[in-house]
């Protein structure tokens, strides 16, 4: 009799974990938002910024693996990827110099300049990748972390735009998300000139940009919520 009780109690206990389990990753999966919506998690402004800082962070890092092989590979003389050229395609997007500067510009137009910067990356990172994928001096790894690179500047710029929205619903900033976050609106007609920049510029250029996105978010974050590990 207990030799038949067993299995049948091992059988419920297994049910019961896979029915708990399912229930936890259903609410994992539910989507982030910045209202308290039907089936979504409403997080706090200033959970929405520890959320894209810590993405940012993690997107200048990749940046700074992959200029280290760039490096090892192409131009062996230290920090030379930095004086080949510093003409980057995002030149033409007015970026405050410091954090003095950055404190300085309204909170609306940090805003915008991150949302610029993001933008303006979402095209010549894919290429990229496309590019390093064909070349034969680096392995599938560094490939992966192109193509995760480029990803991560989506997923980064619908996180800003999330905090953007929440921004304009508590009244701290007034344009809409999508007037922020218009490729037409933030980027001009003639934004393809990464197109004649090699591979080293490029990243030496994206390695900068990410470090000022971070920047940007974190000086932005402590400026609206400073309470929060500021």
């Amino acid at each position: 009799m207990p030799g038949s009780i067993r299995p049948v109690s091992v059988v419920w206990v297994v049910l019961v974990c896979l029915l708990f389990c399912s229930r936890l990753l259903s609410v994992g999966a539910a989507p982030i938002c910045t209202n308290a919506q039907a089936g979504c998690h409403a997080l706090s402004l200033a959970n929405l910024f520890d959320r894209v800082i810590q993405h940012s962070a993690r997107m200048h890092g990749i940046s700074n693996d992959l200029h280290s092989e760039f490096e090892q590979y192409f131009l062996p003389s230290k920090n030379q990827i930095g004086r080949v050229s510093r003409n980057c395609h995002t030149s033409t997007i007015f970026t405050p110099n410091g954090k003095e500067n950055a404190q300085r510009m309204a909170r609306q137009e940090l805003t915008e300049v991150i949302l610029k910067l993001l933008v303006a990356w979402r095209d010549p990172l894919w290429h990229f990748h496309q590019s390093i994928a064909h070349h034969h001096d680096f392995n599938n790894f560094s490939a992966n972390k192109a193509l995760e690179m480029s990803d991560m500047v989506h997923e980064l710029r619908k996180g800003v735009e999330k905090v953007a929205e929440k921004m304009q619903m508590m009244g701290i900033i007034s344009n809409s998300v999508s007037s922020l976050a218009s490729p037409e609106a933030l980027l001009p007609s003639d934004s393809a000139e990464w197109r004649l920049m090699k591979d080293y510029d490029l990243l030496y250029c994206f390695r900068r940009d990410s470090n000022k996105v971070q920047n940007y978010l974190k000086i932005l974050k402590c400026r609206i919520v400073p309470e929060h590990g500021c």
